[in-house]
């Protein structure tokens, strides 16, 4: 009796879950997919196929969608089945971590922050990356995008030795402090050469030094 009650209330539950929309696919194992609402909203598991399309290759991707955008973890595969992508999403827009792959393993992960789209204008605290313990209130006008954010890193196909890898804080890219120094100590250099000059020169620029023009003579004829 008590598997037959078990039965009944899981078909309840999916037959509930399916009155909520007005379209959707069922798959093999009797799970709800691709569910859209009468309000035309997607909700729920997602399974999109993609073809090529003018030289871009075809792709599948699979996820969850709240309230018509995407939400937490998203897979995408190549059409012969290999993983190209897994990206994380919050209100529809990349947030946090975003692998991709290559059939030789890792090649770059990215670093997301989301927006919340309900404010036009979002505040953040963001890390000095100099000192951990010093933080900056900045505030910033909402465009719906994700801003870049974080360690950016790319590696060596095949292996995980690191190519290069980039710091951005709010879509902006930051300089190391030992670059910074790097870059002032150049400057400084730069700044500080003493160009010694022959004595003769020092003379003949001392004894024409009143003089509006001097004329040299180069062996320039004409």
């Amino acid at each position: 009796m008590r598997w037959l009650l078990l039965l009944f209330l899981t078909c309840c539950m999916s037959i509930s879950s399916n009155a909520q929309c007005a379209t959707y696919k069922l798959t093999s194992s009797g799970d709800t997919l691709n569910c859209t609402d009468v309000g035309g909203n997607k909700r729920g598991k997602w399974k999109i196929h993609v073809d090529p399309l003018r030289g871009n290759p075809g792709y599948e991707e699979e996820g969850v969608f709240v309230d018509n955008r995407k939400e937490g973890v998203w897979r995408r595969y190549n059409l012969m089945g290999d993983l190209v992508a897994i990206q994380n999403y919050k209100w529809g827009n990349l947030d946090g971590i975003s692998q991709y792959f290559t059939v030789a393993g890792l090649e770059r992960e990215e670093s997301w922050r989301a927006m919340n789209p309900l404010n036009p204008y979002d505040t953040f605290l963001v890390e000095d990356i100099n000192d951990e313990n010093k933080y900056t209130e900045v505030i910033l006008p909402n465009d719906g995008k994700s801003l870049k954010h974080g360690r950016w890193t790319w590696y060596r196909p095949g292996s995980t030795g690191i190519i290069k890898t980039e710091m951005w804080s709010l879509n902006k890219l930051v300089v190391p402090k030992e670059k910074e120094d790097e870059k002032k100590d150049a400057a400084k250099n730069k700044d500080s050469i003493k160009v010694v000059k022959p004595k003769e020169v020092q003379q003949y620029e001392k004894k024409n030094s009143n003089k509006k023009a001097v004329k040299v003579r180069d062996g320039r004829t004409g």
